[in-house]
């Protein structure tokens, strides 16, 4: 699982993607808080910010169906995938000891 993370991490910031199935309001939620926790001031006024949309039910579930739907995708993927036996070839290239 580790390597896994790992490997995601590592190919999101070479490309510098964000992830696909990011909740964007959970998001939003989550960075706000922690620009407050850092000592940013409060937006004070009648217009929402970027967090906003968390503290609506609907969107909220919304983004939950969503992110449900891909899990179940993935999971549907992975249950699914083989993965190839090595060519003898490159096994032997790898480790000559191998083929006597």
């Amino acid at each position: 699982m580790a390597r896994k993370l790992a490997v995601l991490v590592w190919h999101m910031l070479t490309k510098q993607a964000d992830y696909l199935w990011a909740r964007p309001s959970l998001v939003a939620h989550k960075i706000r808080a922690m620009e407050l926790l850092a000592g940013k001031p409060q937006k004070k006024g009648n217009k929402p910010g970027p967090a906003y949309a968390y503290n609506v039910k609907k969107l909220r579930d919304q983004e939950m169906r969503v992110a449900e739907q891909a899990q179940k995708g993935y999971e549907r993927f992975v249950d699914t995938w083989r993965p190839r036996p090595p060519d003898e070839k490159a096994r032997g290239r790898l480790n000559p000891a191998r083929l006597e």
